[in-house]
């Protein structure tokens, strides 16, 4: 098949492109930057620039390709800011909104039999019940003030896609990225907080996390494309655990100081709501659907190993 990867040279498009093409996939696959042009041909794909959410040239793109699937990858996260959540994610949430639309109606007029968006599953879904959510658990209906619009930019993607009943509309909710390219790999941001021992353990640090290799993610998304059905699956790796648990074995594993542990209230001052609903409330995800559907096993089934390596 032909795919178009919108998002060819971010961390889970530099994965992508290569697994698409050994699998016998003709691939082109899109950057934003005439600089970053060369990278895609490097990978062995087609390279086209564009502005996702410049509608005209996305269909003229999408036209010109001709593609049989659509793989909608594009994010953009210049500096993190726990406190201003949603400032973080002023950018990806337009690419996750009016890029996703944008997307859509080019395919559209190709008639693409599938289209495969990334969502996530790191902290959506309702902070009440199980500690494991499955695909068929609500999202949260009360987010933190901080995350309000990247919720709402997830929702309207997810009923976007699946609402397109002209495709086979395919969400991905991914875990969060480890692994070449991330924020948690060696000279990474987040990697660099563990190190200097800036991630601190808030309250009972009970918050369940998700986490998925971002070899393994690109993976699921080979399986995805050939395989997959309209729905969504969560990506994600077979370990779900706490932040009390995680966070520690991870400063363990890159010989980094035991993290601090900060009480609920100084957390809520220090790193706001946002950031402490991640570290105390926040439910994990199972990957069962996944793995029964698309035939799909993360090659690191926990983040234990995964860490260490």
């Amino acid at each position: 098949m032909k795919v178009f990867v919108a998002g060819a040279t971010g961390a889970m498009g530099r994965q992508l492109v290569p697994r698409l093409l050994d699998a016998g996939h003709r691939v082109v696959g899109t950057t934003r930057s005439e600089s970053k042009q060369a990278a895609v041909w490097d990978l062995g794909a087609e390279a086209v620039v564009v502005d996702a959410l410049d509608a005209k040239r996305v269909a003229d793109a999408v036209a010109h390709a001709q593609p049989d699937v659509i793989v909608h990858e594009l994010t953009s996260i210049e500096a993190f800011d726990m406190r201003h959540f949603d400032r973080s994610f002023a950018m990806t949430n337009r690419l996750r909104t009016e890029g996703t639309d944008h997307l859509l109606s080019a395919g559209r007029a190709v008639g693409v039999q599938k289209f495969i968006i990334q969502s996530y599953t790191g902290w959506p879904y309702a902070r009440t019940g199980g500690q494991v959510k499955t695909e068929d658990d609500p999202l949260d209906p009360n987010p933190a003030r901080e995350m309000r619009e990247s919720l709402a930019a997830i929702r309207h993607l997810e009923e976007a896609v699946i609402g397109a009943d002209w495709t086979e509309g395919i969400v991905l909710r991914y875990g969060g990225f480890y692994g070449p390219g991330t924020g948690l790999t060696p000279g990474g941001p987040e990697f660099e907080m563990v190190r200097k021992r800036k991630f601190p353990v808030v309250g009972n640090g009970a918050g369940v996390w998700s986490f998925v290799h971002i070899a393994d993610a690109a993976e699921a998304t080979v399986a995805a494309v050939e395989r997959g059905t309209r729905g969504i699956y969560n990506v994600v790796d077979d370990d779900p655990a706490a932040v009390a648990e995680w966070l520690p074995a991870l400063a363990e594993a890159i010989g980094a100081p035991k993290p601090w542990r900060v009480p609920h209230l100084i957390g809520r001052m220090l790193a706001g709501e946002a950031a402490t609903v991640m570290m105390t409330d926040i439910r994990g995800a199972s990957n069962a659907k996944a793995k029964r559907e698309l035939g799909w096993e993360p090659r690191h089934p926990t983040w234990r190993e995964g860490f260490a390596a």
